[in-house]
């Protein structure tokens, strides 16, 4: 029996692409030949995905997403729809070249720890291992950040038993700095719990926010420890400052953070890029230290179709590429479908506000 997928061809036509499952385990999926279509395209389209966060590893992206999923659950504000289950890891040699899925890397029915709801993961390299870093709600419905590790950058992933102490809230991202130190980021608001940890410990019915004349809710930050699964210290604010050097605010919500991390760097300067939620952008701010204070700079990318927006950065070939998400696919908020284009920097090492339409 032969499978027949497609293929996005130069004259923006559908082709086939025939394989034998027998004879091959990769999975070819939109394999855009130019990247000008590619950029307005969805990489995947045998399954939905969300929140991609890519990765250079062994000389190939590698992407980790979230897995959409319609689990038949109520749309609310607290994001209960987003009722994901497993983690499949995608690759390709290049943003423009076909996209090989290499299947389930982790299930929920496998960490222990966790209840439900499989959320925006990360992934990370050290000591000779791959490291997958996700949110789960626990058995009392907290989300927790976990971690699980594997030989092999696709995985499969072998969840820890617990937890990593010390996590909450959603949206983890993994920075790896120029002398080898990685830096956990965290956090996210509404359904994230990110305001219901704002005493300094879990408030279940709470989810107020601050006054709007109060600095906004925080990411956090805390180094990893060498072994990457467990913390090197406490978490710490991350610090989102204005040209003038005060915090943002929490009526603030064209600038301050809402979720969804993601930290590289740029010309020796640290750039914390995230979702301001309510307002749909992709912004940033930039910062010399990982710990921050970020100085507010602009937005990297403007909201996109569906709700959530949600993205990261890789540099390949001396070029920089968004990774991101809309729902193209589906036309529902939770059924999205990850995307790339090209992102560019201006001399001063501002970035580019991108368009998707």
């Amino acid at each position: 029996m032969q499978k027949v997928l497609l293929s996005w061809s130069k004259n923006r036509k559908f082709s086939p692409l025939i394989y034998k499952p027998r004879t091959m385990k990769k999975i070819l999926v939109l394999a855009l030949m130019s990247f000008g279509a590619f950029a307005q395209q969805p990489l995947v389209s045998h399954l939905y995905t969300a929140d991609p966060s890519a990765h250079l590893f062994q000389g190939k992206i590698y992407i980790y997403p979230s897995h959409d999923i319609d689990a038949g659950v109520k749309e609310d504000d607290m994001g209960s729809h987003f009722a994901m289950n497993d983690y499949h890891v995608f690759s390709q040699t290049t943003p423009a070249g076909p996209v090989t899925d290499h299947g389930v890397a982790l299930k929920l029915a496998d960490v222990p720890w966790a209840g439900k709801m499989l959320w925006a993961p990360d992934a990370a390299e050290a000591n000779g291992q791959y490291y997958l870093y996700f949110p789960a709600k626990d058995k009392e419905g907290v989300f927790r950040i976990g971690v699980a590790s594997s030989a092999k950058p696709e995985g499969p992933f072998k969840a820890e038993a617990n937890y990593i102490p010390g996590t909450y809230s959603i949206d983890p991202c993994v920075f790896k700095d120029h002398d080898g130190s990685h830096y956990m980021y965290f956090g996210g608001i509404w359904g994230g719990q990110l305001q219901r940890w704002k005493m300094g410990h879990y408030m279940a019915n709470d989810d107020s926010q601050p006054a709007n004349e109060q600095p906004a809710l925080m990411a956090k930050v805390a180094k990893l420890d060498k072994n990457m699964k467990v913390l090197a210290q406490n978490p710490r604010d991350v610090q989102i400052l204005d040209a003038s050097g005060k915090i943002l605010l929490s009526s603030d919500h064209d600038r301050r953070f809402f979720e969804a991390v993601f930290v590289h760097q740029y010309q020796g300067k640290y750039y914390f890029s995230y979702s301001t939620g309510d307002t749909h952008n992709i912004a940033y701010a930039t910062g010399t230290s990982p710990y921050g204070p970020f100085t507010y700079q602009g937005v990297i990318l403007k909201p996109v179709k569906g709700w959530t927006n949600h993205h990261s950065i890789i540099e390949q070939n001396g070029k920089w590429y968004l990774y991101f998400h809309d729902v193209q696919l589906s036309g529902k908020t939770h059924l999205r479908n990850i995307k790339v284009t090209e992102l560019k920097y201006r001399p001063d090492g501002s970035i580019e506000t991108i368009t998707a339409y």
